[in-house]
């Protein structure tokens, strides 16, 4: 097979990974390479028999040294190629989204055949984050395609924010930074999710300004909060406290360790009118539950919405007994009857090992559960088969019996 560009030649057993459709190939799976591959460069990969596997973005400096764009033999990968799969992406939110995507996820990396990406949109502004190098390099054609795509719905964007914060950057040999791409707009701003207001900060928030991942997951919750008195573990800005306060809870309570947190969940509840049902308690998620234990403290539901416990396999131990830890107080708080919501963001905590987790709390807490649901990420955060780092987000919606 003739090929104009640089090549690298992998061992056997990244050759399987890459079959079975993940993306990523990593420095110590390459047995050859073409010289002075020039950093951020399309390279073709090949096989352990140098049969063609596919074409990706070469980073020189990371561990991950080629993230796959494509497979197609006959792919020459020009601006049209970028400006292909953002059409793509903006055609699939707006499919499945229906006219709820006003507040989402545009481009999510891997899942959208651009590794290393990830853009939101809330309203007329968005939102990137870009941790590879090659992915960098080709931001402005992808930006300027983002824009032209969004027209096309009638969807004016007035801004670009740079969420280039990670550190993931310095890895693939980029700058750390945040600020407006070309011509800044006004960072704080309000969206409606659910028919909740809230107001999104995307210079100072969380992530991009918002968890957008749980739309669906917080909009489930509300036909089982109706009535009770309910528990959020965790509530960043108070997302899932809302839904239940706007279902009709008989009386919601909120916990965070931030007070930055708490003042913006005080400020939604008096814009969204639920200040009434709601109070906000800063604590220790862990210490909080400890005490409702030790006091007796009643709530009909629970939901437990904690930040990542492990980003590393080193720390997945650890992490597997803060969850249950967690869990285990919830459970043995909740009355016969009653209902758990609760999550785990981290991909390094498989759902098969959040099972085990929760079946291991129900024995510590002296229940039995009834799985009523189990969920994942919005369809604007899709999975994609054989890219086990997709399927990040795990919702499980239990009741004590």
């Amino acid at each position: 097979m003739k090929r104009s560009f640089p090549y690298i030649r992998i061992t056997k057993k990244q050759e399987k990974t890459v079959q079975t459709g993940h993306p990523w190939i990593y420095e110590d799976e390459i047995t050859e390479q073409s010289e002075q591959i020039e950093n951020g460069s399309i390279v073709d990969v090949f096989g352990s028999k140098g049969q063609y596997l596919g074409s990706g973005l070469y980073s020189a400096e990371s561990k991950i040294k080629v993230r796959i764009l494509s497979r197609n033999a006959n792919e020459t990968f020009t601006d049209a190629f970028f400006e292909r799969r953002v059409r793509y992406a903006v055609s699939y939110r707006h499919d499945v989204m229906e006219a709820d995507w006003n507040a989402c996820r545009l481009i999510h990396g891997e899942a959208d055949g651009l590794p290393g990406l990830t853009v939101d949109r809330y309203e007329n502004i968005l939102v990137s984050e870009v941790l590879s190098y090659g992915m960098d390099q080709r931001k402005d054609v992808i930006y300027q395609a983002l824009k032209k795509e969004l027209a096309s719905y009638g969807v004016r964007i007035d801004g670009i924010y740079e969420r280039n914060e990670g550190a993931l950057r310095k890895r693939e040999g980029l700058e750390q930074y945040k600020g407006w791409y070309g011509q800044p707009a006004e960072p704080v701003l309000e969206i409606t999710e659910n028919g909740i207001r809230y107001l999104v900060d995307v210079e100072n928030g969380q992530k991009t300004g918002f968890f957008l991942d749980q739309k669906y997951n917080r909009r489930v919750i509300r036909t089982l909060a109706k009535g009770r008195t309910v528990l959020d573990c965790c509530m960043h800005i108070g997302t899932f406290a809302l839904n239940a306060a706007a279902a009709g809870a008989a009386s919601v309570r909120a916990v965070d360790i931030s007070d930055t947190a708490i003042a913006s969940a005080k400020e939604n509840a008096e814009r969204n009118g639920l200040s009434n049902v709601m109070d906000f308690v800063q604590a220790d998620v862990f210490d909080f539950l400890k005490n409702a234990l030790d006091v007796h403290e009643h709530y009909d539901m629970i939901i437990l919405d904690p930040p990542a416990f492990t980003k590393s396999r080193k720390t997945y131990d650890n992490a597997y007994q803060g969850y249950l830890r967690m869990n285990t107080m919830a459970m043995r708080i909740l009355p016969r009857g009653g209902y758990l919501a609760t999550a785990s963001c981290s991909h390094f905590m498989p759902t098969d090992s959040f099972r085990k987790m929760l079946s291991e709390a129900a024995l510590q807490a002296g229940v039995s559960l009834r799985l009523i649901e189990e969920r994942h990420a919005g369809f604007d955060h899709p999975v994609m088969m054989g890219i086990p780092e997709t399927e990040y987000l795990k919702f499980f919606i239990l009741q004590i019996i």
